[in-house]
């Protein structure tokens, strides 16, 4: 399983114990939200690393997302950062004076205060709600709506839990990955000295070379190695 954290990794392989002492990134484009954590990936091959994300949900300090991707990519994020989220769609549809706005506050303590898994069934969610007030079928738009929820397609009696407005960050990492897989593929030997591919700039995507190199890494789909000349990438065969 492939985990995309919040924070970035510098290179597979790194512990995730160094993800908590990381700066989190802001995205110097408008069109992300300011307060959103950009995720990376990495590939936990060692159970240390698992059992630590494992540990890190259950004590509520990070939660763990399913992305769309059609692929097993999964996103981490601070809770703390994703209840300021909440937080800020329930007081922009308080501001609007959208009625039903009382939903967000059952579904931060309620909800996400119990159910920690990426996904939640229909029946679940409308029965923790419910411990706030009424459940009503629009309080369940209200939440698909505000981006916070999203319907499985194999499933559509169950939801999973989703971080808002991550679209276009999602559509430029994937841009990013299939750009520097690309210039890889190139090369006759499909590789390139890290520094050399560092240096290379992005037509598609706003994000950092280095930040996709990292994901890409952590994904499996390049691998690195050691030379007496320097950190060399390379594509993946497997």
């Amino acid at each position: 399983m492939n985990l995309p954290l919040a924070i970035l990794l510098w290179r597979f392989g790194l512990s995730v114990l160094s993800f908590l002492a990381l700066t989190r990134l802001r995205s110097r484009h408008s069109y992300y939200s300011r307060n959103c954590t950009v995720a990376s990936t990495i590939e936990p091959k060692s159970i240390e690393n698992l059992s630590l994300v494992q540990r890190l949900r259950r004590d509520k300090v990070v939660r763990v997302f399913k992305l769309n991707t059609g692929q097993n990519d999964h996103a981490i994020i601070f809770l703390d950062d994703y209840l300021n989220q909440v937080d800020r769609i329930a007081k922009r549809m308080e501001d609007k004076k959208q009625s039903d706005s009382d939903i967000f506050k059952w579904f931060k303590e309620h909800v996400l205060d119990s159910k920690l898994e990426p996904s939640i069934a229909h029946h679940d969610l409308c029965t923790l709600l419910s411990l706030g007030g009424k459940v009503k079928d629009a309080h369940i738009t209200l939440l698909i709506n505000a981006g916070l929820l999203t319907r499985q397609l194999i499933d559509p009696d169950t939801y999973w839990f989703a971080i808002p407005s991550i679209g276009k960050l999602w559509k430029a990492l994937l841009q990013g990955r299939k750009e520097v897989l690309s210039l890889l593929k190139r090369k006759r030997h499909k590789e390139m000295f890290l520094s050399e591919l560092e240096k290379k700039r992005l037509r598609y995507s706003p994000l950092d070379m280095r930040f996709h190199i990292r994901d890409l890494i952590g994904s499996a789909h390049l691998k690195l190695f050691h030379t007496t000349s320097g950190l060399l990438v390379r594509l993946s065969t497997d």
